[in-house]
C-alpha cells in the first residue's frame, strides 16, 4: 500500500474510497466488511506498473495515450489485472484477495478505446476490423458478492470522478444506469447476488457518494479568483517567517 500511494497516489486514494462503498454494503449482502475493505485497498495494485497511463495518476495536459493505437491502449490499461496478480503473489498475499484482483473487471469492455478504433476504422478501414472481444478484460466474472461489490464499486467511484455537478440525482442517476449496464451485461451472473442485494448495493453506494460530494458553504476571505491561479505560493522560511519575495514581490 506505501508503494501504491508512493508511484500511483490518484489510484490509492480511489481505492480508499472503493474501500468505503464495498464495506457500506458488505453487512447487507452478508459479506464480511473487512474482508470486503480490504479486497477493496489491492484490487487496482497493478498500476503500480505504469501509474502514467491511467487518467487518475495523469499530471500533464497530454496523456500518454494520444501517440498510441487504441489497441494499444486498450492492451495496457487491462495489463493491470495481470499485473497486479502477479505483484500480489509475489507478496504471499492470500488467494482471496488474488482471486479479487483477478476478477475486478470481470470481461467488461474498455469502451472509450474501442470507440476510438471504430471511429478511426471507420474513417480510414484500411486497419484490421474492430473486434470487441480485442477490448474486453480476460475474466474471469466475479465469483464471490465480495468481488461483485469490488467490481461495481471501482467502476461506479471512477465514473462519479467525471460529474462536474455531483448533485444527488445525479449521483444516484449515475449509479443506476452503471450498475444496470453490468447486469445488462451478464458480468454478474455468477456471483449469487439477488436483485434485493443489488437494490441494498445501491442505496449504500448513493449514501456513500453523496456524503463525500455534498455541498459546502465558501468561507469568507478564501474565495480563489481565475487571476489568483496565476501567482506563486507565498514562500516559508523553516522558523515560519515569510521569506523576501512573498506575495510575488
Amino acid at each position: 500500500m506505501q508503494e501504491l500511494l508512493a508511484e500511483a497516489p490518484s489510484t490509492y486514494h480511489h481505492s480508499i474510497v472503493v474501500g468505503n462503498l464495498v464495506e457500506s454494503a458488505a453487512e447487507a449482502v452478508g459479506v464480511n466488511p473487512l474482508l470486503a475493505r480490504v479486497s477493496a485497498y489491492y484490487h487496482d495494485i497493478g498500476k503500480i506498473k505504469m501509474p502514467e497511463y491511467f487518467i487518475e495518476n495523469q499530471t500533464g495536459d497530454v496523456s500518454r495515450h494520444e501517440s498510441i493505437a487504441p489497441r494499444m491502449s486498450a492492451l495496457v490499461l487491462i495489463s493491470h489485472v495481470k499485473e497486479g496478480v502477479e505483484l500480489a503473489k509475489a507478496h504471499n498475499l492470500p488467494s482471496v484477495l488474488i482471486d479479487i484482483i483477478r476478477e475486478h473487471h470481470g470481461t467488461s469492455i474498455q469502451r472509450y478505446f474501442y470507440q476510438k478504433a471504430k471511429e478511426e476504422y471507420e474513417n480510414d478501414n484500411t486497419s484490421p476490423p474492430v473486434l470487441e472481444e480485442d477490448f474486453r478484460y480476460p475474466g474471469p466474472k466475479p465469483k464471490t458478492r465480495v468481488a461483485a461489490l469490488v467490481h461495481m464499486a471501482d467502476a461506479v467511484e471512477a465514473a462519479s470522478r467525471t460529474l462536474t455537478d455531483p448533485t444527488p440525482e445525479k449521483i444516484s442517476t449515475l449509479i443506476d444506469r452503471i450498475v444496470n449496464n453490468r447486469l445488462i451485461d451478464g458480468q454478474l451472473d455468477e456471483c449469487e447476488l439477488t436483485l434485493k442485494d443489488i437494490r441494498e448495493i445501491k442505496t449504500h453506494f448513493i449514501f456513500i457518494l453523496r456524503s463525500i460530494y455534498h455541498k459546502r458553504i465558501t468561507y469568507p476571505g478564501f474565495e480563489i479568483e481565475d487571476e489568483d491561479t496565476d501567482k506563486k505560493p507565498a514562500a516559508v522560511s523553516k522558523t515560519g517567517q515569510k521569506t523576501p519575495g512573498d506575495n510575488g514581490q
